[in-house]
């Protein structure tokens, strides 16, 4: 009997420990999801950024675009400076220690600058990839938190663009200043495409997310369910076995007192 009760318990016991397991990779995969959703809010932020400098630059170039006296123009680009060192920190941004829009080649700055004897950046190139890491959210399906090569080549250029903005200022010359507002118009629709982009991947990850608790909360319920079905059954055939162990212990002590009766006489 006792062979038989334990069997019954390593079944409960391998049912659970099944049942566990699964729901261990799915809260894996909620907590892979919440990493996801960090790296993506980390890239929209960053874009966000980048967009920000985007409408002040061409605010700037407006500005210069216009006849202005050499000083002025000089004042507009000093500004344009420190909005490129402000883009070149942007998209360089790191989530822990990984870039966020160098693609896969996450481990060094994906955007690498020029500077001349003065200190000021003439130039910007891209050192990243053009993939995109996916990582998977359920069993059939996967998303690419990060931005694709296009964008990081369009924040490259946005960013030289910059540089001939600031330089156009510095030479005082409104027609060329007027040329590179043209370009960083263009740039800004990349961005907001860009941006538009990584709201729908956030959208896509909150949907995940919430598919992956329900789950979680089905398999609890199952182990639930599992435990409470079979231990009743458990426990009544531990009674018996208990019973008829200590029954065959009685017996046995009867039979061994008559045995030593017989043998008295």
């Amino acid at each position: 009997m006792r062979v038989s009760t334990n069997t019954v318990s390593d079944q409960i016991l391998h049912q659970v420990q099944a049942l566990g397991s699964r729901q261990a990779k799915l809260q894996n995969q909620v907590s892979t999801g919440q990493k996801i959703f960090e790296a993506s809010e980390a890239s929209f932020a960053g874009l966000q950024t980048v967009k920000k400098v985007s409408d002040r630059a061409t605010e700037l170039a407006v500005l210069g675009s216009a006849v202005n006296g050499a000083s002025a123009s000089a004042a507009y680009a000093g500004e344009v400076d420190q909005l490129i060192e402000q883009s070149l920190q942007a998209v360089n941004l790191r989530l822990g220690n990984d870039y966020l829009f160098a693609g896969t080649a996450v481990e060094a700055a994906p955007f690498t600058a020029t500077r001349n004897a003065s200190g000021r950046i003439t130039s910007v190139a891209y050192a990243g990839n053009s993939d995109r890491p996916a990582i998977p959210v359920s069993e059939n399906s996967s998303l690419t938190p990060g931005v694709g090569g296009t964008t990081n080549l369009g924040l490259r250029d946005f960013i030289n663009n910059l540089v001939g903005l600031r330089d156009a200022l510095l030479a005082n010359a409104p027609g060329s200043v007027a040329t590179i507002q043209t370009r960083l118009l263009g740039n800004e629709d990349d961005l907001v495409s860009a941006i538009a982009e990584q709201g729908g991947v956030q959208s896509r990850i909150e949907a995940a997310k919430s598919q992956h608790v329900a789950r979680a909360l089905t398999l609890e319920n199952l182990v639930s369910a599992e435990t409470d079905a079979d231990l009743p059954s458990t426990l009544v055939r531990l009674n018996r076995a208990t019973n008829a162990y200590e029954a065959a212990l009685q017996s046995g002590a009867k039979i061994m007192q008559i045995s030593l009766l017989d043998y008295l006489r």
